[in-house]
């Protein structure tokens, strides 16, 4: 049997079913958005077509918007437990060293950073602390001079002068970065995380995540970063 005669028998099969059943599309009518149904116009399209083709084009179009709106969903309720998880363990540390080793070990395993950095800014904690670098305010304006006293987080494709004093020793892997500055009233230090894709931080990427661990920073690092420089 031949491919023609075997769809010509599933089509009667199909059309005997429906003769029998002809209630079939009112209890399956999803099927119906689906179907092409010309009318009778000659060589014109009839408005009523043009009509269902221009409505099946939106309900495709709906259902893409659908699809990625659950998705976001579903990454943002990841991301909220992650950082819950963090911000947890940082609540838990009562010791400088041990908030850093904390901050740090979640973006690197948790968030899957491929890069992490901190640097703390203050005249007399004795640095680095952990994983930590300390500047004074001098060393730091020196160190980060577009940096030091920003006041938002900025990401894309920094200069490479600025990704060598955060990165040291992985300046030739990182080809993005994004930058949150800590500060509470006067700056406090930078927290930075880089991606070997230059594209991957971009100038124009929500920076919301980033923000609020800063912020959390921002009320959390001066009683620690006082109490391990040995101030009331």
């Amino acid at each position: 049997m031949s491919k023609t005669d075997n769809n010509a028998l599933h089509a009667e099969a199909v059309r005997k079913y429906l003769i029998e059943n002809p209630e079939f599309f009112q209890r399956h009518r999803d099927i119906l958005q689906n179907l092409l149904l010309p009318h009778d116009t000659g060589n014109a399209v009839s408005l009523i077509e043009k009509q269902v083709s221009v409505l099946r084009e939106r309900n495709v179009e709906l259902r893409h918007r659908l699809t990625q709106l659950v998705e976001n969903a579903r990454e943002n309720d990841i991301l909220f437990d992650k950082t819950r998880r963090l911000v947890l363990s940082l609540m838990e540390t009562d010791e400088l060293g041990d908030f850093i080793d904390a901050l740090l070990y979640s973006l690197d395993n948790d968030f899957q950073v491929q890069f992490s950095t901190l640097v703390l800014f203050d005249e007399q904690l004795e640095g680095p602390v952990g994983p930590a670098r300390v500047y004074n305010s001098h060393s730091a304006s020196k160190q980060f001079p577009k940096l030091w006293r920003a006041h938002k987080t900025l990401c894309g494709q920094l200069p490479r002068e600025d990704i060598q004093q955060l990165f040291p020793k992985n300046i030739q892997s990182i080809g993005s970065v994004a930058v949150a500055p800590v500060n509470n009233g006067s700056p406090l230090g930078l927290l930075a995380i880089g991606h070997k894709d230059p594209d991957y931080y971009r100038s124009s990427m929500g920076t919301l995540f980033l923000g609020y661990i800063a912020e959390v920073l921002n009320r959390s690092l001066p009683r620690l970063i006082n109490k391990a420089a040995g101030r009331s």
